[in-house]
């Protein structure tokens, strides 16, 4: 059995050190906002965050994480950086399909949670490795802004 701690519940499965935690995210605990999108690591929708630290979950094996803190799309917003990111989102009209957002989101609130007022160069780069089909880089650029903004305001938009 491995044991894990993700959006602050404990799990136990029954699965391989080796599985992939996405595969134990979506198919054992069916939390199913992080995404399956490559499967090499390469496009960033399968982020999670790893003791605050953004991860790619199809490239983590579960024996990896085991007494770590594991926070998925579906607990993001519980945290200051996660919560304005959404708000922005929102307020921003970001997605256009949506699919890969979840994992763009969960990247977005890692860089502010280390770099609470990035420059457009540190988001570009910090979000380099998610892949939007759709093009929607310039929105998430001013999302970020806009959440760097409310999280000096105490989240307000």
């Amino acid at each position: 059995m491995i044991s894990l701690e993700i959006n602050g519940k404990k799990h136990s499965v029954d699965v391989s050190p080796d599985v992939p935690l996405l595969w134990v995210i979506r198919e054992h605990l069916r939390l199913t906002g992080t995404k399956f999108g490559c499967g090499i690591g390469m496009c960033g929708s399968c982020t999670v965050h790893v003791d605050g630290k953004a991860e790619r979950s199809c490239q983590t094996a579960v024996g990896e994480v085991q007494g770590k803190k594991i926070t998925t799309i579906e607990a993001v917003g519980t945290t200051p950086a996660g919560s304005a990111v959404q708000k922005a989102w929102v307020a921003e009209d970001v997605p256009q399909c949506g699919y890969c957002q979840s994992g763009q989101i969960m990247t977005a609130a890692a860089l502010l949670g280390r770099n609470p007022k990035p420059t457009d160069t540190e988001i570009d780069a910090g979000l380099s490795g998610n892949l939007c089909r759709c093009g929607t880089y310039q929105r998430i650029r001013r999302a970020v802004h806009q959440a760097s903004k409310m999280m000096g305001q105490g989240g307000k938009p």
